[in-house]
């Protein structure tokens, strides 16, 4: 454990391997102590779960946090191929089964998304609710070339911090296991699969978001039978990361089952 995942007001952060489908997969568990409810934070591309502590820090004194490695990423084992949607899809509801975690809320970001919405089509009641922060990929723009120049754009209203977590989390997982999964993402078309999501979900935008542009957190919100979409102003795609504690404020509410709160609302 380094110290960014000691520094926990409130939570114990402790780290848990389980044997899922043939591999090791790594898992932060913070426990409170509080009673509250179980919340899967999910990553995003070729990081860890590493870069959802700023946001588990926040959340860690309401609610029991599980931080997921996904196969191939952080300190979880790797598959020989990068596994595609469905098949990280299908990992995360088998990791769900052996660590005995049911019907959790999921609060997930950039391709991370796309796992937790084809894991509740795959299994319509693994998850009591879902939290979509920068949900991707835009349908205008399903190029790497096209994704690479928007994450530049969004790079500066990121912390700097995170750069450095970036890079190392990438080291780890590997260019071309990076560059794989990010293919398998722009080849699954996330609006195919949200109207079979019955849960609520929150689509959660920062306001410089260049990866998700605000026509698309509309259509993807829109697409939901049970959506709402939040936009937070002046910040970028990582609000995990670097707006945790906006982000928090704006989704608590909805996680223990109450509306996002009010100055999140909106357009």
């Amino acid at each position: 454990m380094n110290d960014s995942d000691s520094q926990l007001p409130g939570g114990i952060c402790s780290s848990v391997w389980t044997r899922v489908q043939g591999l090791q997969l790594h898992a932060r568990v913070i426990d409170a102590r509080v009673g509250g409810a179980d919340v899967v934070l999910l990553h995003g591309l070729g990081v860890s779960g590493r870069y959802m502590l700023p946001l588990a820090r926040e959340l860690a004194s309401n609610f029991r946090l599980h931080i997921p490695d996904l196969p191939g990423f952080g300190a979880s084992g790797h598959p020989p191929a990068a596994l595609d949607i469905p098949g990280l899809a299908t990992a995360l509801l088998a990791w769900l089964d052996d660590v005995g975690l049911t019907e959790p809320a999921v609060v997930a970001n950039s391709l991370g998304c796309q796992v937790a919405v084809e894991a509740m089509t795959q299994r319509p009641c693994a998850f009591t609710r879902a939290v979509l922060i920068g949900p991707t990929f835009d349908r205008r723009g399903r190029s790497l070339v096209v994704q690479a120049l928007r994450l530049v754009r969004t790079a500066v209203h990121e912390d700097p911090r995170l750069t450095r977590i970036v890079a190392g989390d990438y080291r780890a997982c590997g260019v071309r296991r990076a560059l794989a999964t990010a293919r398998h993402g722009l080849a699954h078309p996330l609006e195919a699969s949200l109207p079979a999501v019955a849960k609520p979900v929150l689509v959660v935008r920062g306001g410089r978001d260049a990866v998700v542009p605000q026509r698309w957190a509309h259509e993807v919100t829109d697409a939901l039978p049970d959506g709402r979409l939040a936009v937070l102003p002046g910040h970028g795609h990582a609000l995990n990361y670097s707006a945790p504690g906006p982000l928090a404020a704006a989704i608590r509410p909805f996680l223990g089952g109450l509306p996002p709160a009010p100055e999140a609302q909106g357009t």
